[in-house]
């Protein structure tokens, strides 16, 4: 199969190339000033007060659940057995860490539409036990938080974002990611900046950025401030802090190299995001009354991580007949993120429910799939799109 048009591409140029230079020329490839200057520009990029940078966007996952069980504050504070609502179609990682941290999952069907949450269905599940809710923007679109708060007034539910397909996204001018305590990001090479492996998560929150600080790295005190919500004041010794574990963490660091990469990619992020939207209306306009195909509905301004593609109804051919005509067509072709992760075997492991039936998110699981959305004129990949007929 040749492949005319692929899922990702760089979006690399000389200025990369460099950077990594930079790095070689420093000899320090391990965290370091590469890594926080690029904390710094990307929290000032999205409006927070703290970002902090892992080594991917499934480990920034990994450290949010973590950190909202390490807080002492009773109003973020996570417990064994807790509930939290997630969306039925999204990445594995949205998932493990919850279970990883003992919270019970309510599973809850998506909009056939928005692919995001069924508003409806979310409404119905959010209960007095409702402790927390994972809220995913899938495939570059964002959720209608406006509505979403209007289900949670006035209740005790802690809201974080999985944002890490849609960097760029807004609602009412506000960046996805940034609605929650905490929201999550993706640098791996098929994203929107690309820093090969990579992620953030950012918050307003400064004990979270402490706790995540520490957690990031073998649970130590190295990297925290001398003045700090996890340990209070730290030894004026160095040498007392260096091997000074008080959490279980983890090793995410990012390396180096990642952070000077990420330096140069936040510098574009403007143009990549325009380049995908601009696509994206493109898209929009070709395929909006598409014979085959339904497309997903924009909510706020999407930064169009791929375009999905769902058979419609009347359509009697297989999804695998369709995905083995666009790869003859020249398409690389994926399943919708994780399809309905509900019906996966690894929920055997997990302490779940699911919220009534999942009949979109089931459907999306059977019929759908994505190709690619690129930084640069995709028109050929369009236009194809737009004529294509099977059988």
């Amino acid at each position: 199969m040749s492949v005319r048009f692929p899922l990702a591409t760089s979006t690399w140029d000389q200025a990369e190339h460099d950077a990594m230079q930079r790095v070689i020329a420093s000899d320090r490839y391990t965290m370091g000033p590469e890594v926080a200057e690029f904390e710094r520009r990307f929290a000032d990029y999205f409006g927070t007060k703290f970002a902090v940078m892992v080594n991917s966007g499934s480990s920034a996952n990994l450290i949010m659940a973590a950190a909202l069980t390490y807080t002492t504050n009773p109003d973020l504070k996570l417990n064994p057995g807790d509930e939290v609502i997630v969306p039925a179609v999204s990445w594995s990682t949205t998932y493990y860490p919850l279970h990883q941290y003992g919270l019970k999952m309510v599973f809850v069907d998506i909009d056939p539409d928005t692919l995001n949450y069924d508003l409806d269905a979310l409404a119905e599940a959010v209960t007095e036990r409702t402790r927390a809710l994972m809220v995913v923007n899938l495939l570059g679109n964002p959720n209608d938080f406006d509505a979403i708060a209007k289900i949670t007034e006035g209740r005790a539910i802690v809201m974080i974002e999985d944002n890490c397909e849609s960097m760029g996204a807004t609602l009412g001018g506000k960046h996805c990611g940034t609605f929650g305590v905490m929201g999550s990001f993706s640098t791996f090479f098929s994203h929107h900046i690309s820093t090969m492996e990579g992620g953030v998560v950012v918050t307003d929150d400064e004990e979270l950025y402490h706790v995540m600080l520490s957690l990031r790295a073998h649970g130590w005190t190295r990297n925290l401030p001398d003045e700090n919500h996890v340990t209070g004041t730290k030894s004026a010794d160095p040498f007392d802090e260096s091997f000074r574990f008080v959490l279980p963490g983890y090793n995410l660091r990012p390396l180096e190299m990642s952070g000077a990469l990420g330096i140069q990619q936040v510098a574009k992020l403007d143009g990549l995001i325009a380049g995908r939207r601009r696509n994206g209306a493109a898209f929009v306009e070709a395929m909006q009354d598409h014979e085959t195909f339904r497309i997903q509905r924009e909510v706020g301004q999407s930064s169009w991580f791929g375009f999905s593609l769902i058979l419609r109804p009347e359509v009697t051919h297989s999804r695998a007949d369709v995905v083995r005509a666009l790869e003859a067509a020249g398409f690389e072709c994926r399943p919708i993120v994780a399809g309905n992760f509900a019906r996966k075997e690894i929920m055997k492991h997990f302490n779940y429910e699911i919220h009534g039936d999942l009949p979109h998110a089931d459907y999306l699981d059977k019929r759908g799939l994505f190709v690619g959305n690129h930084h640069y004129p995709v028109d050929e990949a369009i236009e194809t799109l737009a004529n294509f007929k099977i059988g």
